[in-house]
């Protein structure tokens, strides 16, 4: 286990964290993000699709993550230099979990014993990969 993933799993098993806090979490501690502890509470909106079942948590946080890291100052005025980064990641995450949806992802992966553990992991796993492939085609992280 990677310890990204580790980290990953500590805030969402030890920490009860719902799955965007968990990829939030990790990362902010893993990557350097930088963002506080109150404004971390922002991202707890996301788990379970917004509490809503629409796009499940770990795809916006995940995308959040990708944000903090390669924005400079605000997304339309690097669209084009951005966008084809966070379409990446997106579809990797897609074509892993199956969706978007937390209504398309939980009838693969979620059971009453783990919840979205599952989810979590490859989720996480995933964006872990999409940075080091970014990381490898361009130094933006430098």
């Amino acid at each position: 286990m990677s310890e990204f993933l580790e980290k990953v799993r500590y805030y969402y098993q030890d920490e009860y964290c719902n799955c965007s806090e968990a990829i939030i979490r990790a990362a902010n501690e893993h990557y350097s993000l930088n963002i506080s502890d109150d404004d971390l509470k922002m991202f707890g909106a996301y788990g379970g699709g917004m509490f809503s079942g629409l796009t499940c948590g770990v795809i916006s946080a995940s995308a959040a993550v990708l944000g903090k890291m390669i924005i400079d100052e605000n997304a339309r005025k690097e669209q084009a230099e951005i966008r084809p980064k966070f379409q990446k990641l997106v579809r990797n995450l897609i074509q892993e979990l199956g969706g978007s949806s937390c209504a398309q992802i939980k009838p693969r992966f979620f059971t009453k014993e783990t919840v979205c553990w599952v989810t979590v992991e490859h989720a996480a796993k995933v964006l872990e990969k999409t940075i080091e492939e970014i990381r490898e085609k361009e130094s933006i992280f430098e």
